[in-house]
């Protein structure tokens, strides 16, 4: 029987493991044994990586981006302009986005396995299109750790917050920060 209860388990992870791999997941978790990366470390790791973006995007620095980029990266811009990662590349390349601040806040990082999501509010101020861009937005990034432990950038989506929403925003924030009940970092 126990012999048995074994080969059932086996049969178990081995379909997992199939089935993640055909899904294009890899089929070992983050914390698996012989990574040994707690949860805590990862999401310092995607906020460093977060924090490499930002200047990247700041100095106009390809190379990291392109570095940063999975291949199949699909983003949507604060236009509502869809890229993949060559356009997202050849629009910074060009100068097309061209961003003079980016402020960040109410980061939060959410590690599923072998995804990191990160949520947070910018202040951002820039040209795009030779057009004038202020404002703050809300922005969602996803990150995927691939088999060689790196993690890379698979997604983007940015919202403009309206005007109104903007003075709420920030009030909340200066409120949070000063009381410091509320973490930057999603404790979880």
């Amino acid at each position: 029987m126990r012999v048995l209860g074994l080969k059932v388990r086996n049969s178990v992870v081995a379909t997992a493991i199939l089935l993640a791999t055909v899904a294009g997941v890899s089929a070992l978790p983050v914390f698996a044994a012989g990574s040994r990366e707690r949860k805590h470390d990862v999401k310092k790791q995607v906020e460093a990586l977060e924090e490499q973006w930002r200047t990247a995007r700041l100095t106009g620095d390809v190379a990291t981006m392109d570095r940063l980029l999975a291949e199949d990266y699909i983003g949507i811009s604060m236009t509502g302009q869809v890229s993949t990662k060559p356009q997202q590349l050849e629009r910074a390349r060009n100068r097309r986005i061209v961003l003079t601040r980016l402020d960040l806040g109410d980061v939060h990082v959410k590690v599923i396995g072998a995804i990191a999501i990160v949520t947070s509010r910018a202040d951002v101020e820039g040209t795009n299109e030779g057009m004038s861009v202020k404002g703050t937005y809300r922005y969602t990034r996803v990150y995927r750790r691939l088999p060689d432990g790196n993690w890379k950038i698979t997604s983007f989506e940015a919202t403009r917050v309206p005007k109104s929403r903007e003075s709420l925003d920030a009030k909340r924030d200066d409120t949070a920060k000063s009381s410091q009940r509320q973490p930057i970092n999603d404790p979880q």
